[in-house]
């Protein structure tokens, strides 16, 4: 796991300095608001529907105990005993004093964590897939790369102020868990003839009001080019990304209007003049910060089988937490275990600091003191024994985090929405609640099996409703909170942007609404196996749309 160098702690010390005397020139009134503004967001500072909102960095979602320990303490002594992890893979505290933030920011520090450019029109946090260095299917292990872009885009001074916000994730699978092709840009881990490993880069995906798919800009890009192209991409937006339209300013707008070729080669164009120079990746800068990735101390075990069809009947609940939330690791004896954080009944993604503390001592105990959080705002333990699944799996349930719930139904992202939100037009934890109370029973999960509700409180698509298998956009019309609800979108390697089937619904509406489409898909999938998305794809929305509006 990567630690700070010198300047990392330096430049995050400094910062903290410059906050503290920010936040004190706000407080006595020097500073107003529309002044203090652009200083906070450059600190993930924002101004929430009823308080400030302080958004952590994670980078690409990994953490240790102690980080985690003490976002727990953060939570308990600073805000109202909770945090809210994100599609970011970051932590959102919502309830901060504003006098208290720069001590906030100082407690973080300390354990090696900031709020530095969570917010503005920056390189955001880079994002990765939750199971990275531990997945069976893995090509690399993508952070060391991701570690390297965090160092080269924090701070960086030709892109501190974009025509938007920019973000950056990375996969080193086939299979996307990262959903690369809904980013600005996207990495993707790939081979060449020779067999050398590089990258796929996709560039102008993005959800919000304008759903686009990434369009690949290079199928192989090596690891010492990669950052060149990386900057040169960024030179061809800042130098083209509108400024006068903040709708219209994103990247993927830019591909759009004037074309993939336009752009590739603009960006080659630049790739020209910068590859071969300063950022070039040598090897040993590879390896060095390669090693703070190093695999951990395996044992040397045997290949270890779960009977999940045995523990069922001996413990259903415990069964079924086998099947749903354990991920195949590429060492035999090990697993990767999502701890969900998505109770029923509660809202998606939070975690209290007993909770938290909770994780992060089975983190030191049967992970090797590492823990990741998911764009689907779930945590995960990446390396953990088969023999210690048992106990990982007691500990989870005194802690209330046992839900054996993951990739199902119940197992929603949702935004913060109207609740806490500023710009959200409707709510929607309660929906995800409503939701997860109406398929609360474990059976009828189990029969529906892999299906993904997301669910958005406004168009910027913060719960990525657009790539759900079923989405949820909370819409506001004549006072009244309506809810729009697209199919068919996904945010795998088999990207697709979800259709409107039709005009919104009431809140109390929308559990029987999801439920009739849910019956659509039991009655007419060919098998019992056939997922709910591969349905869709094959029947079209016909007959789902039939059964929420009746036949027109």
């Amino acid at each position: 796991m990567y630690r700070y160098d010198e300047f990392d702690a330096a430049f995050v010390r400094e910062r903290t300095a410059q906050f503290s005397d920010q936040v004190n020139r706000r407080l006595t009134g020097e500073l107003n608001e529309d002044q203090f503004r652009p200083l906070r967001l450059m600190n993930g500072l924002y101004l929430q529907l009823h308080a400030y909102m302080l958004r952590v960095a994670v980078p690409y979602g990994t953490l240790s105990g102690r980080q985690m320990r003490k976002l727990a303490h953060i939570a308990r002594t600073y805000d109202r005993g909770y945090g809210h992890f994100t599609t970011r893979q970051n932590i959102q505290f919502n309830w901060p004093r504003l006098k208290d933030v720069p001590e906030i920011l100082a407690e973080l520090a300390s354990v090696e964590m900031h709020a530095i450019q969570t917010s503005g029109n920056c390189i955001r946090n880079v994002t990765t897939d939750q199971f990275a260095g531990a997945a069976a299917d893995e090509i690399i292990d993508p952070r060391p790369v991701a570690e390297i872009i965090r160092q080269w885009s924090s701070l960086h001074p030709e892109f501190s102020y974009l025509p938007r916000k920019f973000k950056i994730a990375i996969t080193g699978a086939p299979a996307d868990r990262a959903a690369i092709r809904f980013h600005d840009i996207g990495l993707q881990a790939a081979t060449n003839a020779a067999g050398d490993v590089g990258w796929e880069v996709w560039v102008g995906g993005g959800l919000g009001r304008t759903p686009m798919i990434g369009k690949m800009i290079n199928g192989f890009v090596p690891n010492e080019h990669l950052l060149a192209y990386l900057e040169s991409i960024l030179r061809v937006y800042n130098r083209y990304g509108r400024r006068d339209n903040k709708y219209k300013a994103r990247i993927k707008i830019l591909v759009h209007e004037e074309g993939l070729e336009t752009i590739k080669a603009q960006v080659e164009a630049e790739f020209s003049e910068v590859r071969g120079g300063v950022l070039t990746l040598p090897q040993e800068e590879l390896d060095r910060i390669g090693s703070y990735f190093a695999p951990p101390s395996f044992e040397d075990l045997p290949a270890t089988p779960i009977d999940i069809a045995r523990e069922t009947i001996l413990d259903p609940a415990y069964g079924r937490w086998l099947d749903n939330n354990i991920f195949s690791h590429y060492r035999p004896g090990y697993a990767s275990v999502t701890i969900s954080l998505k109770p029923i009944g509660g809202a998606p993604g939070d975690a209290t600091d007993a909770q938290m503390e909770a994780v992060a001592d089975l983190a030191e105990r049967y992970s090797f003191d590492e823990l990741r959080v998911s764009h689907e705002q779930n945590l995960v333990l990446p390396h953990v024994r088969v023999a210690d699944l048992r106990a990982v799996y007691d500990g989870l349930v005194e802690a209330g985090l046992a839900e054996g719930n993951a990739g199902l139904i119940t197992d929603m992202i949702a935004c913060p929405g109207l609740d806490f939100c500023a710009l959200a037009n409707a709510r929607s934890i309660p929906i995800a609640q409503a939701i997860s109370h109406k398929f609360a029973a474990p059976e009828r999960q189990a029969e529906i099996g892999d299906l993904k509700i997301k669910i958005s409180g406004c168009i910027n698509a913060c719960g990525h409703h657009h790539v759900g298998h079923i989405g949820i956009l909370g819409v506001e019309k004549k006072g009244t909170e309506l809810y729009q609800i697209t199919l068919g979108g996904d945010g795998t390697e088999h990207a697709s942007v979800g259709k409107i089937l039709g005009p919104g619904f009431v809140a109390d509406a929308v559990p029987d609404a999801i439920e009739r489409l849910v019956d659509v898909y039991l009655g007419r999938r060919e098998t019992p196996d056939e997922p709910f998305i591969a349905t869709v794809r094959r029947l079209g929305d016909a007959p789902f749309k039939e059964a929420l509006y009746g036949t027109t």
